[in-house]
């Protein structure tokens, strides 16, 4: 192949980084739905939720209709303490992260998606530096979709694409709890 070709095919095949970040609802959501996209053209994904323990509707659905996206949670069912986490869920957290790195790197998956991992940065649940090491350091043609609010600057920095989903009305507000189906 001449250089010019594989410089073309390399930036066609280039693994993108998406974010989802904001206080809006849907961030995850919109990542689940790329992962749909995504194995509907046979490619295979890997969701690691950080800070998420209990099966949320995503998780059943997939394991019982979708073998071809893995659901690996890695947190606890409980809130995780801003500023003063507890050892497990900074251990949990750190297991995603290998987790991420290894998938990342192995080239079994087509896209990799860090479910809440920004949530998991701001709690300082694992390191900003890390992370970033960790996307530079992916195989080329892996595409890695980053969600939850409070997204650093350096995750802004090494995406490709970064949508903020902005809160213009919630139904919390209205008193309503949570529901299956619609918040997990």
């Amino acid at each position: 192949m001449s250089g010019l070709l594989e410089e073309t095919l390399a930036k066609y095949n280039k693994g993108l980084v998406f974010v989802y970040t904001g206080n809006g609802k849907g961030k995850t959501t919109a990542a689940m739905g790329q992962a749909l996209r995504a194995v509907g053209h046979g490619l295979k994904v890997l969701v690691i939720q950080f800070m998420k323990g209990k099966k949320y509707g995503e998780v059943i659905a997939c394991e019982k209709f979708l073998p071809a996206i893995t659901i690996c949670p890695c947190g606890l069912d409980s809130f995780v303490m801003r500023g003063n986490p507890a050892p497990v869920d900074i251990d949990l957290a750190q297991q995603g992260l290998n987790l991420a790195r290894n998938a990342l790197s192995s080239g079994e998956y087509n896209m990799v998606i860090l479910d809440e991992i920004n949530v998991a940065l701001d709690f300082g649940l694992v390191s900003v530096n890390d992370v970033v090491e960790m996307i530079r350091g992916k195989a080329a043609n892996v595409d890695v979709i980053m969600t939850g609010r409070y997204a650093p600057p350096e995750i802004i920095e090494i995406a490709d694409t970064v949508s903020e989903v902005v809160e213009v009305k919630h139904h919390y507000s209205t008193g309503l709890k949570e529901r299956a189906g619609i918040e997990y």
